[in-house]
């Protein structure tokens, strides 16, 4: 095909000329075709290793004029027949025209006009929407169908490099995901890998790490399976490939074929290699996210999302979270699950305008509704765009209700004769004003009334709760609003509360429009609907007359003719007569809507697949969280059987009904997650005599027992007989199970497993690196955990939210600033330093934080505990030595990113050394994966300045320990035998001997230790310093004036540091990192000039070591093994004292 002109230096680069004329050039790439030889080969590897354009069009035509040495790129073909056509009409047209030319600029400017108009008529007369795609993306998906013979239907969705893994051995190549299939192609010296694998054929999906096969995707089929790793982003990749696994199995369900999403906005930017089919997945599974998380209906289309705060006046603090945008709602969900989520329809809004950005509350954005009630949001990144999109929307919505699309048509109209003499459906019916419930009201006995007080009691309850956040749709939904529901709903509220009547409200008069269209019509859906209309809830007041059963009648049937690919279904009518129980009819209708389509979607069709689905869901977690009782039930086949009606009628059939009501309410609040928490609940209760049983018969009954005997013992309504419980009770009942009861316990399974599993990855993900026990890994992690929730919620700092991420690894969703280490440093470490402490815990902070991004996780944070409280006295000395060095200069990863190149280059040794040993190669790549642990030789030397800090820090250390006398006189014994080893090795590295006499005097200076007190034990500490250093012949200095210590420090990043006034501060509120201005007479200030750190003096770690080892009371100290369950204890007990202190503070 003709290509834009495109400059070429090197022709001859990899490619062999086989036509030349005085203007142009006829190429074929090297190693394609016949012959070829070794350079073949290694041309062939590096287009497929490089996705190298060439691969697909391995013929090309260049133009030259004279003796230019610049090419220029006018034609690629993929075969020699297209290649010749384009030659052909160069000598045909353009040989003759172009020898009239004098100058061969002007030759080259008509050659590339010529080429690029033949292109623009191409264009002209081509499909427009292959535009859409990069040149780049459709240079791949023409090599895909070129490899594997894909036809013109089947699309490319996007292609990555990874590595297949062929038996042990790893081929380099291409993996191509498609609509249809998945393909990998790899040519490596001269061995090709072809693999095509249809996605209805793959069976599972796993992305997984082993020894083996390091961060690989397994894609199993029914055969056999398939291993690909080495990817880029393997998280992108995995997630499309279940993407379109899942497309593929909704195509074999529906019966039908993919379809590319026409309306989707073009990008406003190119997207490199980004195809428009990418896009439309990607923009698909956003739009599933938000509307599963919302539970909106399927024509909602996401618009965008941003990151901003929610002013939530309850809690009187801003929440960080998430706005989305669509074409009829504004929503908002907090980051911290069930801390806040918002709810808005657009047509609700009455007023969006920007209020004026400040420090404290920057780019805010005012929302007000109807109802009175206003949201304000701030921190948004782009607020005009965002205010301009939802202006757009709003002039969008209508002021009036409009007929939705999905009306079906109406039916023909017929003759005078065939009209209906009355309508079917009137709003003045009772059961089109009130719910059937208020209908058949019944006088509450006296012996209720107790329970009617705790009735009333849960309506003011309910009221309250309105007042503070709101009621109806844009109500701020909260965990409190979670505890209201799952202690029951009022029987007065029941109705409103689930209810959406956003649909209702913009399509009024739709329900009656359709059961004025459906009744009277004579299909197989009203057939099954008049055949099960008597078995809805016969034992209920409610329907045990003509008006009940008439209004369940016109929702199903209005339903079966409003969606006739689902029509009716078997438990509809249970669940329908339970909902016109506490709503109208129209408001049960769209109940029905909501749960049919979005809440259980694909439950109640014929093949009831959605219900399926979740069965196997189901199975799933009872191997997970019940394993002895899955066994023995997979023995008997009965899962499936006993769960199949519990998901289908939400445990209205095999439950009493003012029990199962309740789960129902749950239901609508949290979706289906519900239903399986109470089934996995049931289980486990019943665990003991299910694994006992022998049939499946024996284990239907004891769960149907067991489930006629939840009982509401709340309930207000008159007793209701269970059929269910007629037919299944025997002689002995069991005892009765509050409902209430049995909901807490499947949240408390949901938290515990959630909690358990969250723990249980933590400490499985370290337990290997750490020497401390399970126990107490998991009690480090809750407390870890606990100051990051500390402060988000009783410090009302958002930034501590903003740290939490759920969509990371399990090790990086809590993360702890410096200050809050500092803190469990101080009540967890062994190592207590007095007003140094926190010196010194800043310092391993910096340490530990690698990545240099101010933040660690629980892994970095128990490796430096690790140390002090399991490493020996080499261990516990290197930490330390490391603290008062440069932090994190010679970690594992600069180690390995200082190699030399020769030992990273291994694949370019391997291009040229041909085919050798695989194992080899295996080895030596694994040996170069594997951690370089860090010796004692790899530590780098400690000068003056350093050496006189770990002094201070060691002498901090000794003064709470009872064998205080001792490690002085040690520690001054090994500080003067360093500081000889100093000098001593100054003389052999560096001519520094004539500066040693006065360069001594400000290390002993220097050595003079911080003390809180300077009398009693720590004056003779400082003595047995000072007497120490005049043994080793060096003169002590007079004693200087105050801040002597400070001046010692190094001053030479003085504007990192706190300025104030000397004379404004008591001495024991200097910090460590106070610079004094004032302070100092001129003297002093001579003295300090004179009195810098040797810059020679050095020593190494080495060192350190053997002089620490001549003292027994310091190996003593060292080698002392400590107890962290103490500390835990105490630490727990502060954390008590701070939520009080926090609480109280905040409610002042």
């Amino acid at each position: 095909m003709w290509i834009t002109p495109e400059e070429v230096l090197m022709a001859n680069a990899l490619w062999v000329s086989e036509r030349a004329n005085p203007y142009f050039i006829l190429q074929r790439r090297k190693g394609h075709g016949r012959g070829g030889g070794i350079t073949g080969l290694l041309v062939g590897t590096l287009d497929v290793v490089l996705d190298s354009s060439a691969r697909v069009a391995p013929y090309r035509i260049l133009h030259q004029t004279g003796e230019s040495q610049i090419f220029w790129n006018i034609a690629c073909g993929s075969s020699r027949k297209e290649i010749t056509e384009h030659w052909e009409w160069l000598e045909t047209n353009l040989l003759q025209t172009l020898s009239i030319f004098d100058n061969d600029d002007d030759i080259t400017t008509f050659v590339k006009g010529k080429i690029q108009g033949i292109i623009a008529e191409e264009n002209k007369s081509g499909k427009p929407q292959e535009d859409e795609d990069p040149g780049k993306f459709r240079e791949a998906e023409l090599k895909m169908r070129k490899l594997f013979g894909m036809p013109e239907e089947e699309k490319l969705v996007n292609y990555y490099p990874c590595s297949y893994w062929k038996g042990r051995v790893p081929r380099q190549g291409w993996i191509y995901l498609s609509i249809n299939h998945l393909c990998f192609y790899s040519f490596l010296l001269g061995k090709e890998v072809s693999l095509v694998v249809q996605w209805t054929d793959v069976t599972q999906l796993d992305k997984n790490a082993t020894l083996v096969f390091p961060e690989s995707v397994r894609v199993s089929t029914r055969d056999t399976e398939h291993f690909f790793s080495m990817f880029l982003n393997i998280n992108e990749t995995f997630k499309l490939m279940e993407q379109l696994a899942n497309i593929a199995m909704r195509q074999l369900l529906d019966n039908e074929s993919f379809a590319a999403d026409r309306s989707l906005p073009k990008p406003c930017k190119t997207l490199k290699n980004v195809s428009a089919l990418k896009r439309d997945l990607d923009a698909r599974a956003k739009n599933e996210r938000y509307r599963a998380l919302f539970r909106l209906t399927q024509d909602e289309r996401l618009d965008g999302h941003t990151d901003c705060t929610l002013w939530t006046p309850f809690a009187k603090m801003h929440v960080v979270g998430q706005m989305f945008v669509s074409n009829n709602y504004i929503c908002f969900a907090s980051r911290e699950e069930d801390l806040c989520q918002l709810i808005i329809p657009l047509r609700e809004v009455t007023i969006v305008e920007k209020a004026d950005s400040s420090s404290v509350l920057p780019s805010p954005l005012s929302i007000s509704t109807k109802n009175k009630m206003t949201f304000l949001f701030a921190n948004l990144k782009d607020r005009d765009f965002l205010v301009q999109r939802i202006s757009d929307f709003l002039q969008r919505t209508p002021d009036s209700p409009s007929t939705p699309p999905s009306l079906p048509p109406s039916p023909p109209v017929l003759g005078l004769g065939e009209m209906p003499q009355n309508q079917h459906y009137s709003p003045s019916l009772p059961t089109a004003k009130k719910g059937l419930l208020q209908i058949y009201q019944q006088d509450v006995p006296e012996e209720l009334g107790p329970k009617v007080t705790r009735e009333k009691m849960k309506e003011e309850s309910w009221n309250i709760h309105f007042f503070e956040f709101g009621r109806g749709v844009c109500m701020y939904r909260t965990s409190k609003t979670r505890e209201l529901v799952l202690n029951g709903i009022p029987e007065s509220l029941r109705g409103e509360l689930p209810f959406d009547a956003n649909e209702m409200a913009t399509h009024p008069g739709y329900y009656g429009s359709l059961v004025e269209q459906a009744m009277g019509k004579c299909t197989l859906a009203t057939e099954e609907i008049e055949r099960d209309l008597h078995r809805s809830m016969p034992e209920h007041h409610a329907f045990q007359n003509e008006m009940g059963i008439a209004a369940l009648r016109r929702v199903l049937t209005a339903y079966a003719y409003k969606n006739p690919s689902i029509g009716y279904c078997q438990a509809m009518n249970i669940v329908t007569s339970v909902l016109l129980l506490y709503c109208t009819e129209e408001e049960a209708f769209w109940l029905l809507v909501a749960l049919c389509e979005r809440m259980l979607p694909d439950y109640y069709n014929t093949r009831v697949v959605g219900a399926l689905v979740d069965q196997g869901v189901f199975e799933e977690l009872t191997r997970e969280c019940l394993p002895l009782l899955y066994e023995h039930m997979q023995d008997l086949g009965v899962i499936s059987t006993i769960s199949l009606s519990w998901f289908l009628t939400l445990f209205l059939s095999v439950m009493p009904f003012d029990s199962a009501v309740l789960l129902v309410d749950c239901f609508f609040y949290e979706g289906i997650k519900v239903i399986f928490q109470v089934a996995l609940a049931v289980l486990h209760a019943n665990m003991d005599q299910l694994l006992s049983c022998s049939d499946e018969g024996e284990a239907m009954t004891i769960l149907g027992r067991y489930l006629d005997n939840v009982v509401n013992k709340q309930t207000v309504s008159p007793p209701i007989p269970h059929l269910h419980a007629l037919l299944t009770s025997g002689n002995i009942p069991p005892p009765e199970i509050d409902i209430f009861e049995l909901i807490k316990a499947s949240y408390e399974v949901r938290g515990r497993s959630k909690r358990d599993l969250d723990e249980s990855l933590v400490v499985r993900a370290i337990m290997t690196e750490s020497a401390f026990t399970i126990e107490e890994l998991e009690e480090l992690y809750v407390l870890f955990k606990a100051k990051h929730i500390i402060s988000c919620y009783w410090g009302a700092s958002s930034s501590a939210a903003e740290r939490h991420d759920p969509s990371l690894p399990y090790l990086e969703q809590y993360r702890i600033d410096c200050g809050q280490f500092v803190q469990l440093f101080s009540a967890l470490a062994p190592w207590s330093c007095g007003l140094h402490t926190n010196t010194l815990s800043s310092r391993l902070f910096r340490l530990l934080d690698q990545n240099k991004d101010s933040l660690i996780n629980f892994k970095e944070f128990v490796t430096g505990l690790s140390g002090m409280y399991h490493g020996d006295m080499t261990e516990k000395l290197k930490l330390l030595y490391k603290l008062h060095l440069p932090p994190g200069m010679f970690t594992v990863i600069e180690t390995l990113l200082t190699r030399p190149w020769k030992e990273c280059n291994s694949c370019l040794v391997f291009l040229e050394e041909k085919l050798k040993d695989y194992k080899y190669y295996l080895r030596m790549w694994a040996k170069e994966k594997e951690p370089k642990k860090e010796s004692i030789k790899d530590l780098p030397r400690m000068n003056q300045e350093q050496f006189i800090e770990m002094c201070k820090t060691l002498y901090n250390m000794f003064s709470e320990d009872p064998m205080e006398q001792e490690l002085y006189h040690g520690i001054a014994t090994v500080a003067s035998l360093l500081l000889h080893i100093g000098e001593v090795g100054k003389k052999f590295t560096n001519n520094g001997s004539k500066k040693t006499e006065a360069q001594l005097p400000s290390a002993v200076d220097a050595l003079q230790p911080e003390r809180e007190d300077s009398s009693g034990e720590g004056g003779s500490g400082q003595s047995l310093v000072s007497k120490a250093l005049a043994e080793a012949q060096l003169e002590t200095p007079p004693p200087t004036a105050a801040g002597s210590d400070e001046e010692a420090k190094d001053d030479t990043s003085v504007s990192s540091y706190s300025v104030v006034s000397a004379g404004s501060l008591q001495c024991e509120d200097i910090a460590d990192d106070t610079v004094l201005i004032g302070c100092m007479s001129g003297d002093a200030v001579d003295r300090r000039q004179g009195s810098a750190p040797d810059a020679d003096w050095s020593i190494t770690f080495e060192q350190v070591l053997a002089s620490f080892l001549t003292e027994t009371s310091l190996v003593d100290y060292f080698e002392k093994k400590h107890d962290i369950q103490s500390k835990m204890t105490a630490c727990k007990s502060l954390r008590a004292v701070e939520r009080q202190t926090s609480t109280s503070i905040s409610g002042f």
